[in-house]
């Protein structure tokens, strides 16, 4: 086995189609299919499900795409280990992201990154998945780094550490029954029409994990993969939410409530795999991290 092999099954697993990957390779798609016709002969089993008219990965393809992506990894270490000396920092980042995410400065980060390291490519990934999406990515190799929200100890896999803590706030339109409270609690909002995130969200899984704590029922009417869009929904009466207390834009008739009784805390936190080394054009970028990240109110 090749690293060359391993790199044609990745790039027909993750384009799902022996053309694409062809063409992402730059290859002609009888070399792609011979190398794969020639791994699967030496793994004695099927990588693809090749009886539809789209591609498929086998359980035994979903097995080597990790342990292949790992491999790869390690191959490019290596490669970048000789370049960083020769050469300077060079190589691929495959960042991961929140959609709509305001606490670090990113086009900072990136643009300082680019002017100290002009010879390394970022990729960049608003997940609409959420956390839960962007850890499932890491671990499979598919991320390199991610910015996302836990709220318990990292996944296996995946280490972290939080970057801002801050506290979950109640949104309300002013002609809402709430509205004039300085503080409300789980139990108040019984009920109630919620707008909110996607299940897999760091924040709708801390909200969720709450109320069942509480045994408190509510309903969720509308979810937004947008965490910076709730408060327009919430203004146009489509429910209250629960959101962390950061720098969000809110209308003139949309208020924060304080919740009390219970301690709801949201952390940012900044992941990478545990079992894969970081390439040195990841370490360098996560020693800048830290100066582009903007306190919380």
């Amino acid at each position: 086995m090749e690293l060359r092999h391993l790199e044609y099954f990745v790039a027909v697993a993750e384009e799902l189609s022996f053309t694409r990957a062809s063409h992402r390779l730059r290859v002609v798609q009888s070399g792609v299919s011979t190398v794969i016709r020639a791994l699967e002969r030496e793994l004695g089993a099927p990588l693809f499900d090749r009886s539809t008219r789209e591609v498929a990965l086998t359980d035994a393809g979903r097995a080597l795409l990790r342990e292949a992506r790992t491999t790869l990894d390690a191959a490019q270490a290596a490669r970048d280990a000789v370049q960083e000396v020769v050469a300077g920092v060079r190589g691929t980042i495959n960042l991961g992201t929140m959609t709509g995410l305001t606490l670090v400065d990113l086009p900072g980060l990136l643009g300082r990154y680019h002017v100290e390291h002009p010879g390394v490519t970022i990729r960049l990934r608003a997940a609409t998945s959420g956390t839960s999406g962007l850890v499932t990515s890491l671990v499979d190799g598919e991320l390199d780094v991610a910015f996302l929200a836990l709220n318990d100890s990292p996944p296996a896999g995946v280490t972290a550490r939080g970057l801002v803590v801050t506290s979950v706030v109640l949104l309300v339109r002013d002609d809402h029954p709430l509205a004039g409270r300085a503080s409300v609690r789980l139990t108040d909002l019984a009920n109630q029409e919620f707008v909110d995130t996607p299940p897999g969200w760091g924040n709708r899984v801390l909200v969720d994990r709450a109320f069942a704590a509480a045994r408190v029922e509510r309903r969720v009417t509308v979810e937004v993969a947008h965490l910076n869009a709730v408060p327009d929904y919430v203004h146009a009466g489509l429910g209250i939410a629960l959101v962390p207390d950061f720098d969000l834009v809110l209308a003139d008739d949309v208020h924060q409530v304080a919740v009390s009784g219970v301690d709801l805390r949201w952390t940012l936190s900044l992941a990478t795999s545990s079992t894969r080394r970081p390439s040195a054009a990841l370490r360098a970028l996560l020693a800048m991290v830290d100066q582009y990240v903007r306190p919380s109110p």
